[in-house]
């Protein structure tokens, strides 16, 4: 009794933990090479990685409205674009596919940051 006691005063400490998680939203457009090329690269493996763990991937395109969540970001003008939200606010980006390895090593540059709750 005493441990359900427990974790259920620790609920609402895990659920507001989980609403600030860390996300990536990957911007794409349709006929954009550079997405296509990510997605066979990087995209058939990223939800078995540790960063898909800590920052699921969102993907959104620019051939259609904005969701309303994402209306506070800055411009979008080239695809494929990734920004690391965390807390709601934008925790940094990467503008193009700069190749797999690249790729990796910046967003793990990325996930490192301090977010800002």
């Amino acid at each position: 009794m005493r441990r359900l006691a427990i974790i259920l005063a620790l609920l609402p400490c895990l659920a507001a933990q989980a609403a600030w998680a860390d996300e990536l939203v990957m911007f794409e457009r349709s006929g954009c090479s550079w997405c296509e090329r990510w997605h066979r690269e990087v995209g058939q493996a990223y939800p078995n990685s540790s960063e898909s763990a800590q920052a699921p991937l969102r993907v959104v395109s620019l051939d259609r409205a904005r969701p309303g969540d994402l209306k506070n970001l800055g411009p979008i003008r080239f695809t494929p674009t990734f920004v690391v939200i965390a807390c709601g606010q934008e925790k940094g980006r990467i503008t193009g596919y700069p190749g797999a390895m690249h790729f990796w090593g910046l967003l793990d540059s990325l996930l490192e940051r301090p977010a800002a709750c």
